[in-house]
C-alpha cells in the first residue's frame, strides 16, 4: 500500500491525508463519500487509485432526469437468440465514482444503496451479482443545492467515511503547475502496482489483526458518547462501531501493523463517525456539525492503556 500510496501521488500533489483516508477506507473494504468544492482533484483522486490497484473504474455523472437503468443495465431482446438477455450497466465495475451523487433522483439513489449494500442490481427479470471488489467513491457538492435530492440519513449511514479533499497549498499548486508544463498534456500517468487478485487478499488481511478488549470498550464509549450529547437528536449507530473496527484495523495494516492501538480509533473517528451524527436544529443553526460533536467525544472518552 506504500507503493500503492506512492503510485498515486505521482498524479495527485500533496493532499496526503485525503490518500491516507482512501486508502485506508479502500483496505476496509468501504464506501466512501468526498465532499468538498469543484476542481479539487476528487476524480483524479479515485481514478488515480483504480489505476493503482488495478481496478477496472467507472464514472456516473449524476443528473436529475437519470433513471435507474441508466446506471444499473436493463434487459435487452437479442433478435438472433429470439430472448431477453441483460446488458450490464456502468454500475458493473470494481471501483465506481458516482459524481455529484446527491444529484439523482431518489429512485437512482435506491439502485445505487442496492448494490453498496447488496453487491447485486436488480432488473425486470432477476438480480444479478457484483463482482468483488466493488467500492464506490462519491463526491457531494456542498455548495449549489438547487435541484437536488439530500442524501436520506440511511444512505449517508453506507458510507465507511466522510472525506475532505481541501484546498492545496501555495507550494504544491506551484508543482501542480510544473508537473502539467512538463507532461505537456492533461492526463497523468499511474502506474498499476497490484491486481485485483492481490488486492483481495490485502482486504481480507484486515480480518487477522488482532484487537484489545480495552480498545472495543473505547470505540463503543466513543459512539456512546455522540449519542448523549446534548447537542444531538440522532447519535452514530452500531454502524458506527463497526466501521470504527474496519478503520482501526485497515489503518493497522498500512502502519505494518497487526494488532490496533488507541491512535488508530482516533485518527479515523472523525471521517468515521462525523457523517452520522445528527446535530439538533437549534445547535445547527449556531454551526454546530457531527465534527465537533465527535471531537467533543474524543476529548471526554478516557483512553485506555494498552501493554
Amino acid at each position: 500500500m506504500d507503493r500503492v500510496r506512492a503510485a498515486v501521488h505521482q498524479a495527485v500533489v500533496g493532499r496526503d491525508l485525503a490518500v491516507d483516508q482512501i486508502a485506508t477506507g479502500l483496505l476496509a473494504d468501504g464506501h466512501l463519500l468526498l465532499e468538498d468544492l469543484p476542481g479539487l482533484g476528487k476524480t483524479l483522486l479515485a481514478k488515480s487509485f483504480a489505476q493503482a490497484l488495478g481496478l477496472s473504474f467507472s464514472r456516473i455523472q449524476f443528473t436529475a432526469d437519470l433513471l435507474p437503468h441508466d446506471i444499473t443495465g436493463g434487459e435487452v431482446f437479442d433478435v438472433k437468440r429470439q430472448e431477453f438477455s441483460f446488458q450490464p450497466g456502468p454500475l458493473f465495475a470494481h471501483l465506481l465514482l458516482a459524481d455529484e451523487i446527491n444529484r439523482a433522483p431518489p429512485k437512482v439513489q435506491s439502485a445505487l444503496l442496492e448494490a453498496m449494500q447488496e453487491f447485486q442490481v436488480t432488473s425486470e427479470r432477476g438480480t444479478h451479482p457484483l463482482e468483488r471488489p466493488f467500492l464506490v467513491l462519491a463526491t457531494q457538492n456542498p455548495i449549489e443545492l438547487e435541484g437536488t435530492y439530500p442524501l436520506p440519513e440511511a444512505q449517508v449511514d453506507r458510507f465507511l467515511m466522510r472525506i475532505s479533499v481541501g484546498y492545496p497549498s501555495g507550494l504544491e499548486e506551484q508543482t501542480i503547475l510544473r508537473r502539467r508544463r512538463e507532461r505537456k498534456e492533461d492526463t497523468a500517468t499511474v502506474p498499476k502496482v497490484l491486481d485485483v487478485v492481490r488486492f483481495l487478499e490485502m482486504q481480507r488481511s484486515v480480518e487477522d489483526v488482532e484487537m484489545d478488549p480495552a480498545i472495543e470498550e473505547y470505540v463503543i464509549a466513543l459512539v456512546t458518547a455522540t449519542r448523549k450529547d446534548s447537542r444531538v437528536e440522532v447519535g452514530a449507530s452500531p454502524r458506527g462501531s463497526l466501521a470504527l473496527l474496519k478503520l482501526s484495523r485497515a489503518r493497522a495494516v498500512l502502519e505494518g501493523r497487526d494488532y490496533v492501538v488507541p491512535d488508530d480509533v482516533k485518527s479515523t473517528a472523525l471521517a468515521g463517525l462525523a457523517h452520522r451524527v445528527v446535530v439538533k436544529p437549534e445547535p445547527w443553526i449556531r454551526g454546530v456539525r457531527g465534527q465537533q460533536v465527535v471531537e467533543a467525544a474524543l476529548e471526554r472518552t478516557p483512553v485506555p492503556k494498552v501493554g
